[in-house]
Parts: C-alpha cells; sequence; structure tokens
C-alpha cells in the first residue's frame, strides 16, 4: 500500500507518463497476488503508462502476470481469458485437471475469446453457455457449448480433448 500512496501522491504531482511495479512482491504465488492487488488499484485508478511485474522466477511468468492483470480489468485483450469455478461438493467431474489442461493447452492461443471449464449441473451450463466456448460437468460426462449452444454430451475423459479442438478450430478459421 505504500507503492499504491507514493504512485497517487506523484500522479497527482507531476504530468508524466509513470512506469509502474511492486518491487520485491515475491515468488509466482506471492508476488502475483501482491503485483495484482497493487497494480489493479493503480491501473483501475488510471494510473500507469508502463508496467513491470516482478517476479522471483521466469521472467515469462511475469510477461503472462502482466497481461492477465490487463485482461481482468479490460485494458488489454490478448489470448484466452479462461474461467472455471471452485471445486464444491456439486462437482462431479475431475474438474482440478480438466481445467488445468485446458488453460495449459490453450495458452499460446492469441485470439481474444472466452472458455468456461465448470464443473457441475447447477451453475455450469449457465456460465458455460455465457463463454465463446465451455463446458459443463455432469455424472462422468460433460456437455460442450460453443457460443451459447450446446455442442454434443462428451465422456469426462474427452472432455478437455473436445474443448480445445473447438477452440483451437475457431481460432484458426476466424483469424
Amino acid at each position: 500500500m505504500k507503492t499504491v500512496s507514493a504512485y497517487r501522491l506523484l500522479s497527482q504531482a507531476v504530468d508524466y507518463p509513470l512506469h509502474i511495479g511492486i518491487t520485491e512482491a515475491g515468488t509466482i504465488f506471492s508476488g502475483t497476488i501482491k503485483s495484482s492487488v497493487g497494480l489493479g488499484i493503480l491501473l483501475a485508478d488510471g494510473i500507469g503508462d508502463t508496467m513491470r511485474v516482478s517476479l522471483t522466477g521466469d521472467p515469462v511468468d511475469e510477461v503472462r502476470v502482466g497481461y492477465e492483470i490487463l485482461k481482468s480489468l479490460g485494458i488489454r485483450q490478448r489470448g484466452i481469458n479462461f474461467v472455471s469455478c471452485p471445486t464444491c461438493g456439486r462437482c462431479q467431474i475431475n474438474l482440478i485437471k480438466v481445467a488445468e489442461e485446458v488453460e495449459k493447452r490453450l495458452g499460446a492461443v492469441e485470439k481474444s475469446l472466452t472458455v468456461a471449464v465448470m464443473g457441475c449441473v447447477v451453475n455450469g451450463p449457465g456460465e458455460a453457455r455465457e463463454a465463446d466456448f465451455g463446458v459443463a460437468g455432469g455424472r462422468g460426462e460433460g456437455l460442450l457449448f460453443r457460443h451459447g449452444e450446446i455442442v454434443r454430451k462428451v465422456p469426462e475423459g474427452e472432455l478437455a480433448d473436445a474443448l480445445v479442438e473447438e477452440v483451437l478450430k475457431a481460432a484458426k478459421s476466424e483469424g
């Protein structure tokens, strides 16, 4: 919060482009959280012309986190906006496995699309329908959605493959 206060004061005192960052943020886990909160506050306040996410780890992760911060604030859209639900008692598929596999496999897609991996039949269909592409898990299977419409029912073991295939096909055909 010291950094946020300092940038707020500086932005009121000068009319220069400001480079923002949260230095000494930490490892990928704690550093992502600290950077997201600090940079998110500043960017939401309209402060910051360039930014740096500083993490103890691979610099590629710094860029990924930076893009996700910008995406979450609607400042820049690039790549997949990935949505998945928390694991709860209603979840009827191996949600963690499917979600992590889909997110990893779609990491290189640059087209701006929303992809949802949902684990139950209660909230899943609504959330998956709102995404460009999504799956909603059921007991050992799931529904595959494309632009709000059910495409087909898929066995749980094929959910990640089916969803990734649909997204890649669309990303390729839509440019």
